[in-house]
């Protein structure tokens, strides 16, 4: 099922749950990433955003500057976002981006999901490639403390594709940041299956319509 893929404007941010956009930049107007789901409203007279859940202990490190895709530098206009369904009944969507900046691309997208009104408890982010940064530092701490967290679902949680531990969450972001095409096929059947509503892919369009394709 070959999708039209989305260019997102893609900003600085630091990875984690706890992602706040760079100082000093003008956040652009979220695209409608959060797919299907009822989206609160706030309160009368609250704020238009609140602080985010944050996860105890240390931050993750800063992985340096983001890439900025050529159709942002350009201007040339975005089209709109197209979104198919899965055998299990979530939305896809596509998000182009590089191998070396599929990471960077799938915290943009966790960003405009809980900026949007969706719990951290409800996201789910897999790589393909190497860990994403707060994977590897929450890791550091040991195996049980890591997967405690996974089990308290309170938060965005961040994962290996191949870990057969995770389980289902209504969001499931992968970052396609391996070079490895069989990784990539095994990876998104699987994460199809534990998308409960929407399921976001970060990575080369032709890669990734490939493995749909073959899978549809």
């Amino acid at each position: 099922m070959p999708l039209i893929p989305e260019e997102p404007q893609i900003h600085e941010s630091v990875p984690g749950p706890r992602a706040t956009p760079a100082a000093g930049r003008t956040a652009p107007t979220p695209r409608p990433v959060p797919g299907p789901g009822p989206r609160p409203a706030p309160p009368r007279g609250a704020p238009a955003s609140s602080a985010r859940p944050g996860k105890p202990g240390p931050a993750a490190p800063s992985r340096g500057p983001v890439p900025v895709p050529p159709a942002q530098r350009t201007g040339s206009p975005q089209p709109p976002v197209t979104t198919t369904g899965t055998a299990a009944g979530a939305q896809l969507q596509l998000i182009p981006a590089p191998a070396g900046g599929a990471i960077d691309a799938a915290d943009e997208a966790v960003d405009l999901l809980l900026d949007s009104g969706r719990a951290p408890g409800e996201i789910l982010v897999l790589t393909t490639g190497e860990n994403h940064p707060w994977a590897s530092h929450e890791l550091s701490f040991g195996e049980a403390s890591y997967w405690a967290q996974h089990d308290a679902a309170d938060d965005v949680f961040y994962a290996d594709a191949g870990a057969e531990r995770v389980t289902e969450r209504p969001v499931v972001v992968v970052a396609a940041n391996g070079d490895d095409h069989e990784v990539t096929a095994r990876a998104l059947p699987a994460a199809m299956a534990r998308a409960g509503a929407l399921l976001i892919v970060c990575g080369d369009p032709e890669r990734i319509n490939a493995v749909l394709g073959a899978n549809a």
